[in-house]
């Protein structure tokens, strides 16, 4: 899990518009929105920027029982400044 100091320096969304929040996401697959992705079944974190591809299969492993390695995001980052 993220941790943070502050509450005030996140905000909440609302309903997802975005498919981002709700997508899942394979190891070297570009990552569509900046921001820290957590693995579906390990619970492992990263931070990846737009564009750049997610870790592949070999950075991150995880035992065989857990199922596949599968990203989703969990906090998007303002880098677009809005």
């Amino acid at each position: 899990m993220a941790w943070y100091l502050n509450l005030n320096d996140l905000h909440k969304t609302g309903k997802p518009q975005n498919t981002w929040w709700t997508h899942y996401y394979n190891p070297g697959s570009e990552v569509p929105i900046s921001g820290i992705y957590k693995c579906r079944h390990c619970k492992k974190e990263i931070t990846s920027n737009k564009g750049d591809p997610l870790p592949p299969q070999n950075h991150h492993q995880h035992a065989t029982n857990l199922g596949s390695i599968q990203w989703e995001l969990i906090v998007r980052t303002n880098t677009e400044g809005n």
